[in-house]
């Protein structure tokens, strides 16, 4: 008879799972009776016994499980996981007209921890990021194909957070066949994905609607777009009608995508200007030519990874956005952004703040901004919060 397993809390720590997060932390644990495998199913309870959740078993992560149900009469099968995959495909039909690429699966907050599923037109991009989702592996790519008429998966589990669960990389096409980029269309722009080598799962899905915002803003404006990647925030601009755009990375091979995407799409390539360029020392020679803008995008990458870095990357946030407000013209607006989730809105809207008082500049947060409607959060789960941004206009 195999032997019972089970997650035991310490008394007083069940409060989280009874308010329906799903992360259970190592701390959290008193003790694992059994010995449950990687990704394993595990029933999780206080330490008087009463149940709490059904959740995926992680030895190597300090998150140690992830709840995939709170409902004692769930049973976590195919079945189970199946209609949970079906009910984030329909959630992400209504609201997306004008795109062939979309977010289908967003984690937690769609009530899969760990999963990350992206549709680029007929081909699927996969991320399994937990030891629970690795255990279903088999499941997602033919589930998913059967739900949306896909004829691809390909799978980008590089991301580090599989390291912390033990897992280690893996890439590779999982079904059909991926051997180059991908040409999809979002909003009338037409964009070169590269999904095996780019960054992510091949392209920034969650700022759909914030470059239509930057499009909308860009009418007649120069505009500086820095971390510009492969030119989204650039192309909705110039197809704004931007009068130039300066945009700033330091892989050549993102540039050169990015040209690629201006013939794509017939724009004017004499108003663009795609340079190789360090945004934290190219501002600052910006700012000694006295070069202005009327538009600008701060895009950058994860400054913080996790809780220990907050530090050193709030110093980079107010850097990069001191030198940006100095180079904002009267009137002028900045579009700034943190995808770090250890950095929250509160404490970005401080640091741009402190930015603002140093650049001795008078600015007004005319929105508040966030990842598009196809990444959801859970309100059970504010992590999943991780992209916050600021409409800044200068007085």
């Amino acid at each position: 008879m195999k032997q019972q397993i089970r997650l035991v809390l310490k008394p007083g720590r069940e409060k989280s799972l009874k308010h329906r997060h799903p992360w259970v932390f190592s701390g959290a644990v008193d003790r694992v009776e059994g010995e449950p495998a990687a990704g394993e199913l595990i029933p999780v309870t206080s330490s008087d016994g009463a149940f709490l959740a059904t959740a995926a078993y992680s030895p190597a992560s300090q998150i140690r499980a992830r709840a995939w149900s709170f409902d004692p009469k769930d049973t976590i099968d195919e079945a189970f996981l199946r209609a949970r995959l079906a009910a984030a495909v329909e959630r992400r039909k209504a609201g997306l007209e004008g795109s062939d690429a979309c977010r289908l699966v967003h984690s937690e907050s769609d009530g899969l921890p760990g999963l990350i599923a992206d549709r680029y037109g007929d081909t699927l991009v996969l991320q399994l990021l937990s030891a629970g989702a690795e255990k279903w592996r088999s499941l997602w790519p033919k589930a998913l194909m059967e739900l949306t008429g896909a004829k691809n998966v390909y799978e980008r589990s590089d991301a580090e957070v599989r390291d912390l669960e033990g897992l280690g990389s893996r890439t590779g096409t999982m079904v059909g066949n991926v051997t180059g980029p991908i040409t999809i269309t979002e909003d009338g722009i037409r964009y070169e994905v590269d999904v095996i080598h780019g960054q992510k799962t091949g392209f920034f899905l969650d700022q759909r609607e914030n470059r239509a915002l930057a499009g909308q803003l860009a009418n007649g404006a120069n505009v500086l777009n820095a971390f510009c990647y492969t030119g989204g925030f650039s192309l909705s601009a110039l197809k704004g009608g931007a009068k130039h755009v300066v945009s700033l990375d330091t892989s050549a091979e993102a540039l050169a995508a990015a040209g690629r995407n201006v013939a794509l799409n017939g724009l004017d390539a004499t108003k663009a200007d795609w340079l190789a360029e360090d945004v934290f020392a190219y501002v600052r020679k910006l700012r000694d030519q006295g070069r202005q803008f009327d538009l600008i995008v701060l895009d950058p990458p994860k400054f913080a990874p996790t809780e220990k870095h907050v530090e050193k990357a709030a110093r980079a946030y107010k850097d990069i956005n001191l030198w940006a407000m100095k180079l904002l013209s009267p009137g002028g607006r900045l579009l700034t952004f943190s995808c770090s989730g250890a950095v929250s809105a509160e404490l970005f809207q401080k640091i741009v703040a402190g930015a603002a008082a140093d650049a001795r500049a008078d600015m007004v947060i005319e929105r508040r901004l966030g990842a598009s409607p196809d990444h959801p959060v859970s309100i059970h789960f504010p992590e999943g919060e991780y992209l916050k941004g600021l409409v800044l206009r200068k007085a």
